[in-house]
């Protein structure tokens, strides 16, 4: 007969490490003062083994509906074209974001559809539930709700039930008594996520998690959380501001290049179906170091406008700041500008930001911050009706980008009348949109007496 015994261990918080005593860095992650104390139980003896034949890869038959959709297009262009039964997604995002909205209104489209729904929650009541259902719309009786934190009853009700989509609100809410460490700690984040892995597989059943994230931005919990669950959906923006962003950073039911452009109303989460003109909306005429780049998001041109502000210092070292650009990407640039265009900037305060709130790094933008940082610089205005991007090279040249075909007629669909793209990428264009003048450059000089 097995025995059970206690035994005290230490586990890294960021990667799961166990060890049998306290370290001040951890050997499997290299982090400073993440390993935690923790009682665990262990059992001793012997088990029976329950023997398996495996399966041969030509005999498993894959049926034609192997995927159902949300009807949320912008949800379903994340997840890699919808749910997969069986699937365990994880969404972290910080708090207030609408991580619990937009799955509560994935619910009420799915139990639309006559889908067997079980939303289970262990931070709010029945009646907190039910006022933002209130908020949302009408749901039909296919969405059942659960409020439990006991990860056995939790288990038995997904299993009485047989639902055919979990929601579980949140992770560090469940506890299981095998366990003897609080809710929350990393052996029971780990323990519970278990569980609800093992239960999408074997029914299989389609599971969504919701996640705490930490003051870094990331999932709270071990990181080994991450690398159990099928899909990693972030949830980011600004709560005090309207717009939404779904990232995938893990599918593997699909692309992670993909994102979701959500508004937060008084009824909900809405899509953004032409986030371009969501992002250029407001756009400032005629002023002097604003200018509009594309990038993409996976296989979606987005228009955004780069803003920046060029101005005489008053400190020893001037100072520079960027929001949703990178930091020292934007000092690479200002560097190439002083190097090779003897633009005079080292005694220059230098502002970068990308209006609406995003945060992209893409290398296809480098030449609209370049543009857009001699603008302010010279005081020169650009053409409200010119898109330009490209890469920027150390030595100044402007290199070929991907995709430039989609990001000219996006372009060309909000009105832009002319491009400056890289003079590779030229060779590489099927078709020139009517109306559209298109500039090729091979160096940041030719694109600044182009413009400027």
């Amino acid at each position: 007969m097995a025995k059970m015994k206690s035994a005290t261990v230490y586990f890294c918080q960021n990667c799961g490490y166990e060890s049998s005593k306290w370290m001040g860095q951890c050997p499997g992650c290299r982090e400073w003062n993440t390993l935690v104390e923790e009682v665990v139980t262990k059992t001793a003896g012997t088990k029976a083994v329950h023997m398996v034949q495996p399966t041969s890869l030509n005999d498993i038959s894959m049926e034609e509906e192997d995927k159902f959709l949300t009807h949320m297009s912008e949800l379903d262009r994340v997840l890699g074209g919808g749910i997969v039964p069986g699937q365990l997604t994880l969404v972290g995002g910080d708090p207030g974001i609408g991580k619990s909205t937009i799955l509560l209104q994935m619910c009420q489209n799915l139990a639309a559809d006559g889908r067997k729904i079980l939303y289970i929650s262990g931070e709010e009541s029945l009646k907190q539930i039910k006022m933002r259902a209130m908020r949302i719309g009408e749901f039909t009786d296919q969405l059942r709700l659960l409020c439990e934190t006991d990860l056995d009853t939790v288990e038995a009700v997904i299993k009485q039930e047989k639902p055919d989509i979990v929601v579980i609100d949140s992770i560090q809410t469940m506890y299981a008594e095998r366990v003897t460490s609080a809710p929350g700690s990393v052996s029971q984040v780990r323990e519970a996520t278990a569980v609800f892995l093992r239960l999408a597989k074997s029914m299989p059943v389609a599971t969504f998690i919701v996640g705490h994230v930490t003051k870094e931005g990331t999932v709270a919990g071990p990181r080994v959380l991450e690398h159990m669950v099928d899909t990693v959906l972030y949830f980011e923006g600004d709560r005090h501001a309207s717009y939404r962003i779904l990232r995938g950073v893990k599918n593997r039911f699909g692309s992670t290049d993909e994102i979701g452009v959500f508004e937060m109303r008084k009824e909900g989460l809405c899509e953004v179906k032409n986030p371009s003109a969501y992002l250029l909306n407001g756009r400032p005429k005629n002023a002097s170091g604003s200018v509009v780049a594309c990038a993409m998001e996976g296989t979606r041109p987005m228009l955004i406008e780069i803003q920046a502000l060029v101005c005489d210092s008053n400190f020893n070292i001037p100072r520079r700041q960027t929001t949703g650009a990178d930091f020292n990407r934007v000092n690479l640039l200002m560097a190439v500008l002083e190097k090779r265009l003897g633009l005079r900037m080292r005694q220059t305060d230098a502002y970068v930001n990308l209006a609406g709130g995003m945060r992209l790094l893409e290398p296809a933008l480098d030449l609209g911050i370049v543009m857009a940082l001699v603008s302010s610089f010279k005081n020169k205005v650009i053409s409200d009706h010119t898109v330009i991007f490209g890469e920027v090279g150390l030595s100044g040249e402007v290199r070929a980008v991907n995709m430039a075909q989609q990001r000219v007629l996006e372009a060309q669909k909000l009105g832009f009348t002319k491009c400056i793209l890289p003079l590779a990428n030229l060779d590489g264009m099927s078709d020139v949109p009517d109306g559209m003048q298109i500039v090729g450059v091979s160096n940041v000089a030719e694109a600044i007496n182009e413009l400027i």
